[in-house]
């Protein structure tokens, strides 16, 4: 009898701890205070390009309304309701989850059954006490007696503010909601890649694996090499030494040319607005050569339509006077110089100082001549 009982008790206690089936639907239990029948809710998802899209409608019937269906794995959300001015943004996933709608401000409403939005919350509610401490301290700022102090201060607080998704992500690695915070952040464009590629790797690995993680994956790979084709260019940076066949053939690099203040002038004979600005160009050339400006042009000859794109290219330097160093592989867009420099349309220039480091891009007229000017003292 003894051992009946024993058995007995250990199955009443395999039975309590066994836990409950992982849900594999959603079901969304709303309450609309104060809100008549009839009136329509609206749950919809953001999209790649920012814009939001109906997934479901609800009529509210005795101040409640039911939404029902399945997602792949936690994503944000809204709820949008007719009479209610604004939208409710959410982490939905697939369990019971209640959301009682504030009337008067739908973004203060209650969302209870989601431990991703717990999460986003949690961010959130982070990020608003910093931009309040921010929005303080620039208040203070005005007094000129305590600037400083509260400058140094100010400073303390925007770094938080700029490190809150990053931190977060590291803190949150089981969390979809960390998952949500890099795709938001990779479609900006001052977004540090690097820093995003290293957050993702660190997630737990059925977020890495979800069909959402697998879709950010692959769009930070994307962003990550369109990124690489910029990053070595960026003002600042060393320009990268390149090397091609001059007017005579000879095989001439950057670091040959490089001078005081170094012009990289990327233009074409077939170019109408390069023609034009050559002339300028020239004035620049023959007024600082002898105080230490060099430049080096890089043709984009090699079009299709040229009958005979080396002869163009001499024909033009020749007609335009243009007594400085010019290289080309005569390959049009698909020259690896091009490509090395990112260039997408010209005339572009890049102005490297004596440091050979790009100081900036694209100037034309005056300012081209100001800036040559500056380098040069």
């Amino acid at each position: 009898m003894k051992r009946l009982v024993t058995i007995a008790i250990i199955s009443l206690l395999f039975l309590s701890c066994k836990t409950e089936p992982k849900r594999t639907d959603f079901i969304i239990n709303g309450t609309t205070k104060n809100i008549y029948n009839g009136v329509r809710t609206y749950l919809k998802v953001k999209q790649q390009n920012g814009r939001t899209r109906v997934i479901d409608t609800a009529i509210v019937v005795n101040e409640k309304f039911t939404f029902t269906g399945k997602v792949l794995n936690p994503t944000l959300h809204l709820i949008t309701v007719n009479s209610v001015k604004g939208e409710l943004d959410f982490m939905l996933e697939n369990n019971q989850i209640d959301i009682t709608i504030n009337k008067s401000d739908i973004t203060q409403s209650t969302v209870v059954g989601s431990k991703s939005n717990a999460d986003y919350k949690t961010y959130n509610d982070n990020l608003q006490e910093l931009n309040k401490e921010a929005e303080a301290l620039k208040m203070q700022l005005r007094n000129r007696t305590t600037r400083d102090s509260i400058s140094k201060l100010y400073t303390i607080v925007q770094n938080k503010q700029k490190e809150a998704p990053l931190n977060f992500i590291d803190k949150n690695r089981s969390s979809y909601y960390s998952l949500v915070l890099i795709k938001q952040k990779n479609s900006k464009d001052n977004t540090n890649i690097e820093d995003y590629i290293e957050a993702f790797n660190k997630l737990d690995a059925d977020i890495q694996n979800s069909p959402e993680g697998v879709a950010i994956k692959t769009n930070l790979d994307k962003a990550l090499a369109e990124y690489l084709k910029t990053a070595q260019i960026k003002i600042g940076k060393v320009a990268p030494n390149f090397k091609a066949p001059n007017t005579d053939g000879k095989m001439v690099s950057l670091n040959d040319v490089k001078g005081k203040v170094t012009i990289i002038d990327f233009w074409a004979a077939w170019c109408g607005p390069c023609r034009r600005e050559n002339p300028n160009v020239v004035r620049i050339y023959n007024k600082y050569h002898d105080q230490g400006l060099e430049i080096i042009g890089v043709s984009l000859d090699g079009t299709r339509n040229q009958k005979d794109p080396k002869n163009a290219w001499l024909n033009a330097i020749k007609t335009d006077k243009l007594t400085w160093t010019h290289v080309s592989n005569l390959q049009y867009f698909k020259d690896p110089i091009v490509e090395l420099y990112n260039v997408t349309a010209i005339p572009a220039t890049f102005i490297l100082d004596k440091d050979g480091k790009i100081a900036a891009k694209n100037l034309r007229g005056r300012a081209l001549e100001l800036k040559v000017q500056e380098l040069l003292k």
